[in-house]
């Protein structure tokens, strides 16, 4: 029996692609237009990594320029501060997965663990109204690993009974570097590589959770 659901937040609970997408092409206004057409790229192909990262790697790899800690953070507050002018919106909510959400939460501990930056990825879920169906939530500037492992270690599961639900490669490493079943959903490039690929939340609780 499942003791507990680890869900990535972005693509999964939140369809915010394109929303994040706008939000880092304005972020670099002004910009190279190709320096920015990278960053997006890199962006669509690590969905659940962190911000923080991105905006290094935007200025360091990109750019090839050097960029201070100050700098990124100052980035990364601007980002989020646009983020939640516009994600508290909640028809961005997945319908699916809030359904599956509503009616599971009472019967297994629920969590996030998320590449959205950790006070705003919490203000969006109280936003939301989704406060009431999670434990724990947990963003960065820690790594997704690291707060899936945190979560684990605090409801005190056992790894080969708790999922973790995700849309990238980097939730699926994260569950992998902590032992823990990756279930993929909304990345049809997960479906083979995943324990078990959500198409459906029915037949999905019909394996896990009933």
């Amino acid at each position: 029996m499942t003791q507990a659901i680890i869900f990535d937040f972005d693509g999964v609970v939140l369809d915010s692609e394109k929303i994040k997408d706008n939000g880092f092409r304005d972020l670099f206004t002004g910009f190279p237009a190709e320096a920015v057409d990278c960053l997006i790229a890199y962006h669509k192909d690590n969905g659940g990594l962190s911000r923080f990262v991105k905006i290094r790697y935007m200025f360091e790899t990109i750019l090839r320029q050097p960029v201070s800690d100050e700098i990124i953070m100052r980035y990364a507050a601007e980002f989020s501060d646009m983020m939640l002018r516009e994600l508290t919106n909640p028809i961005y909510l997945i319908p699916e997965t809030l359904d599956f959400i509503r009616k599971y939460y009472k019967k297994l501990p629920m969590h996030v663990a998320s590449g959205t930056e950790q006070n705003e990825l919490r203000t969006l879920v109280k936003e939301l109204g989704l406060a009431e169906y999670f434990t724990y939530v947990y963003g960065s500037p820690a790594d997704k690993t690291a707060n899936v492992n945190t979560i684990i270690s605090d409801g005190g599961y056992d790894r080969d009974r708790v999922i973790l639900i995700g849309d990238s490669k980097n939730d699926m490493a994260a569950a992998r570097d902590n032992g823990i079943i990756f279930c993929g959903y909304n990345n049809e490039k997960l479906m083979k590589v995943s324990d078990y690929y959500i198409t459906d939340y029915g037949d999905f609780a019909d394996k896990y959770i009933i």
